[in-house]
């Protein structure tokens, strides 16, 4: 049985397919989230976090009053011409906010960790690289992300810092956002660049660098950023 937490992402794995295969076509409207819920077998809760994942991701897109519809071509992640979907947390913190703290918070972590990850840890991290290389290659934006997000949170894991950790825990779902967030108008090219800076963070932690490591991912996080359009 899925926990609460994979049934969603299970689910928009399950309609990317549906996307990649044709199963739904560009530009058509997504079936009601009623009707669409009980063709998957999940609750309406499960599906509408899956949709809201998948419109981050710029594969859908919600017209008021019209309804949610697959993105046509030249509105997807290979062409800059994409339109980032409406931050779901304005309600609590502004997008620019997010970046803001992660810079400060992700950056300390990073510091902190160094020395403190084992060789396993550190081929996790290489393998979380490259996994997002690969996946961003046949356009897998789901596992894209969760690679991304594997990354991070395996330096979290070896922070010295116990309220750091669980800072970073708090604040979690915004930090994921804003991984997901750029991703319709991210280029080829700023993915390459965003891989090349994950391995320079991965060889100053490996080189036990405390110094590079917090450079390396604060840099990181502001060129994230301001693939966004923002210089947090």
């Amino acid at each position: 049985m899925l926990n609460k937490t994979l049934v969603p992402q299970s689910v928009a794995r399950e309609i990317q397919a549906m996307i990649q295969n044709g199963t739904l076509k560009a530009g058509e409207k997504i079936p009601s989230q009623r009707g669409f819920s009980q063709t998957l077998g999940v609750s309406r809760a499960s599906l509408r976090e899956a949709l809201l994942t998948l419109e981050t991701l710029g594969l859908l897109k919600t017209e008021a009053g019209r309804g949610t519809f697959v993105a046509t071509a030249g509105e997807g992640t290979q062409s800059a011409s994409g339109h980032m979907a409406p931050w779901r947390y304005s309600d609590s913190y502004s997008v620019f906010d997010v970046f803001q703290t992660r810079i400060l918070l992700e950056g300390e972590i990073a510091r902190l960790s160094a020395g403190r990850l084992t060789q396993l840890q550190l081929d996790r991290m290489e393998t979380a690289t490259r996994t997002m290389e690969e996946c961003w290659a046949r356009q897998d934006l789901l596992s894209n992300v969760e690679a991304d997000l594997a990354f991070h949170g395996t330096i979290v894991s070896a922070c010295s810092n116990a309220m750091l950790k669980a800072l970073y825990q708090t604040v979690r779902d915004q930090i994921t956002e804003t991984q997901r967030q750029p991703i319709p108008i991210t280029d080829p090219e700023r993915m390459r660049h965003s891989i090349a800076e994950h391995r320079r963070i991965i060889a100053a932690l490996r080189n036990n660098d405390a110094a590079a490591a917090r450079g390396e991912m604060e840099a990181h996080i502001r060129n994230t950023a301001r693939c966004a359009g923002l210089s947090p």
